[in-house]
């Protein structure tokens, strides 16, 4: 998949980059040209993906005032004209009958406060944008289709995703572009292990399924959402490995 460069250079806020889809994203849009800087609350994750990249970073919780206004002054000194914010994730699998308090609170705090305070933070600095800002939220398949175990990430996801719609409302008239990613199962480093909290579950998720999206697959079309001539707006892309034809048909081999 490719895209033309962009005419000048451009610079990207990446939320969520110590790891999976967010340092991937980073990755991508340094390989293609773009100035970035990368926020995650892990210094040393950070640290390591500058040297690697070149890019700059803060470190940072987007859910933390302090935090958010420390990392719109990175983004303010380093010209971001693009905010990405893949920032966020799931905790445990119980039904609603069974939930944990601490884990709905995290994923609302995580998936759509962080998302709403960054994004309000930078919204001015985006609005004055050479050419025009964009806000890119990625959501999840979860948001389209409920099921069974997943009550708080369906949830939250359903509310960044309700979040955005209605930012794309708000800031068309700004020329402030909104783009929302959703990815079906996607094998990352941590998602899994993080949700469901043992290497063993989380294997169990991709057993079986071949070729499930990758989080490099996920920063290419990130890449390339954000890389298209401002007019042009993805407002929202679906993407599934083959074997997830929908959330609730998962093909595995046996």
């Amino acid at each position: 998949m490719t895209s033309a460069p962009a005419s000048s250079p451009r610079c990207a806020l990446v939320t969520g980059a110590s790891a999976g889809i967010g340092a991937a994203t980073v990755r991508a849009l340094r390989a293609q040209g773009w100035d970035v800087v990368a926020v995650a609350r892990r210094e040393g994750r950070l640290m390591a993906l500058a040297e690697e990249t070149g890019c700059a970073w803060v470190a940072g919780d987007v859910s933390n005032d302090e935090d958010v206004a420390a990392i719109a002054a990175s983004a303010q000194a380093n010209g971001v004209d693009t905010l990405i914010n893949i920032a966020g994730g799931a905790r445990g699998n119980q039904h609603i009958a069974e939930a944990h308090t601490d884990d709905w609170e995290w994923m609302f705090r995580s998936n759509v406060m962080g998302t709403m305070k960054l994004t309000r933070a930078l919204l001015p600095q985006l609005r004055s944008a050479q050419g025009g800002g964009t806000v890119l939220n990625l959501t999840s398949t979860a948001a389209l289709v409920s099921y069974e175990g997943g009550g708080g990430y369906n949830a939250a996801k359903s509310a960044q995703r309700a979040m955005t719609q209605a930012l794309r409302l708000e800031e068309a008239e700004h020329n402030v572009r909104v783009i929302e990613i959703l990815p079906g199962l996607v094998k990352s480093d941590e998602f899994a292990l993080r949700r469901l909290g043992s290497q063993e579950a989380a294997d169990a998720v991709y057993a079986g399924v071949e070729e499930p999206l990758s989080s490099e697959d996920v920063a290419d079309v990130v890449r390339y959402a954000v890389s298209l001539p401002h007019h042009v707006n993805l407002d929202e892309i679906v993407l599934r490995p083959v074997a997830q034809a929908a959330n609730h048909k998962l093909l595995r081999k046996q």
